[in-house]
């Protein structure tokens, strides 16, 4: 199929104040079933991820281990960008990190356009500050003094002349947007949250810090005493990305950009980040696609709460497509997931040892016995309707939900038929063709289990156990 379309789908930039967690992974997982998707579909894709390195709480762990900002970052950037093999995400998955020359570059000039359009000025201000989030704290966000998100952070003040963002403005403006484009932020839900936030009004937020204090950020343009505040600078990767402002044709080429977040990001993301864009006047975003917590033990998974299950743990127990699996369909995408091994284990054996990998030998040790020969094309049936509709609306574990009822209802299937009974190989043939429909149905979502299920059917064979069950 040849490419005339192109989609942009990128995920937020975590910081490198720790070392990756199955949280970012479950991100990274989900905007790569869709940008596989919608390689299936015929798009040309540009996929972005990288390291947001700038800030507080990065400038804080570099120097608590005795490290230059800038050899810290280098270290554990390439962590992040070792997920790339160790989740099996796609091979033109573009990496970016934000002190890089050409970041850096963009978010000055992203700074001019807002500062020309009148929404940057300069104050003296006092604020509760959660190190954690890098953000702001006001009373209706805390709980019992604290930062919900991280309430084992003693909130800072900050009481200092700062460069601000004058957010005050543009609450009509996004109101406007949220109006014309009903689906803007998913679930739905999420965008009454952001309505809600807009409605009681809009509070100007700060931009720079004073370099004297926290000197690791993008310096202010014509002000050497300042550095850009993390958010700013970090929030104009989505366009650096793709040539802004240096490669026009590139960035036309590919913005508006569908974004992938965690429910914590739905104000910076939704709102600060969309006011941005319309000083610099730039056009919205396209989606923004709003993901809940990894919870362990009733807390959210977080590096700073030390309470993580590394996505390596899991594929060292269960193997890539495992881990890709419970992301896609046992992790819920909008809500909030409770996860434990226990939980884990019991959903790998009933799913994929006794759900298709007992499947996938089932059928194929049919045709390997009774089929003189592969059946004769192993292409691909027209994907159904539900599935495909899912996957156009970012309903990932809806799609997967779907893939599974079909290895259900083939399963039955071959419990009504009884071929092994009688031999019959056109019942056989039919069997290995709703297989094949079921492979292809799964590439965007687990690629090496997809191949190996399409390669045992053109060979004709049987495979090796798929998912062996953990005892």
């Amino acid at each position: 199929m040849s490419l005339n379309k192109s989609f942009y789908i990128t995920t937020t930039l975590p910081y490198v104040n720790a070392e990756p967690h199955i949280g970012f992974a479950m991100e990274l997982i989900h905007a790569d079933i869709i940008a596989r998707w919608k390689r299936l579909a015929g798009f040309e894709v540009f996929f972005n991820t990288g390291t947001d390195e700038h800030g507080q709480k990065v400038y804080r762990v570099a120097l608590a281990e005795k490290k230059e900002p800038q050899r810290y970052v280098d270290e554990l950037s390439e962590k992040f960008r070792n997920l790339k093999p160790l989740l099996g995400l796609s091979a033109d998955l573009h990496f970016i990190r934000t002190t890089e020359i050409r970041h850096k570059k963009a978010a000055q000039e992203f700074w001019k356009l807002c500062e020309q359009a009148g929404d940057i000025y300069k104050k003296e201000y006092k604020i509760r500050y959660c190190v954690g989030c890098e953000l702001e704290k006001t009373d209706s966000e805390l709980v019992d003094g604290r930062c919900p998100i991280h309430p084992d952070k003693e909130l800072e003040i900050i009481e200092e002349e700062n460069y601000f963002f004058r957010f005050s403005k543009f609450g009509p403006k996004l109101l406007k947007l949220y109006d014309e484009q009903s689906n803007f932020v998913l679930p739905n839900f999420r965008l009454n949250e952001i309505r809600s936030l807009i409605s009681n009004s809009l509070e100007d937020f700060s931009i720079s810090r004073l370099k004297k204090k926290m000197p690791w950020g993008v310096p202010v343009p014509n002000d050497l005493e300042h550095v850009m505040y993390v958010w700013f600078d970090a929030l104009v990767n989505y366009i650096s990305s793709i040539g802004w402002p240096d490669n026009m044709g590139e960035f036309e080429k590919w913005w508006p950009v569908v974004q992938f977040a965690g429910k914590d990001q739905i104000r910076q993301q939704a709102a600060m980040w969309q006011a941005m864009l319309m000083s610099a006047g730039l056009s919205p975003s396209k989606q923004i696609v709003i993901h809940g917590f990894i919870n362990y033990e009733g807390q959210k998974m977080s590096k700073s709460l030390g309470n993580v299950i590394s996505p390596q743990e899991i594929i060292d127990e269960y193997g890539l497509d495992t881990l890709r699996y419970f992301v896609a369909r046992e992790f819920n995408q909008f809500e909030d997931t409770e996860i434990s091994r226990e939980k884990l284990k019991i959903a790998y054996n009933a799913n994929l040892a006794n759900g298709l990998g007992n499947l996938v030998a089932r059928v194929m040790k049919l045709a390997e016995t009774y089929l003189l020969a592969p059946i004769e094309s192993v292409q691909s049936r027209a994907l159904h309707k539900t599935l495909t509709d899912a996957m156009d609306g970012f309903e990932i574990q809806k799609a997967a939900n779907h893939i599974w009822s079909e290895i259900g209802e083939l399963d039955a299937e071959i419990q009504k038929t009884k071929p092994w009974e009688s031999k019959d190989k056109q019942i056989i043939t039919e069997l290995v063709t709703k297989l094949v429909h079921i492979g292809y149905s799964l590439a965007p979502f687990m690629p090496q289990t997809s191949e190996k299920i399409l390669t045992a059917i053109r060979e004709n064979k049987m495979p090796e156990n798929l998912f062996p069950r953990k005892d």
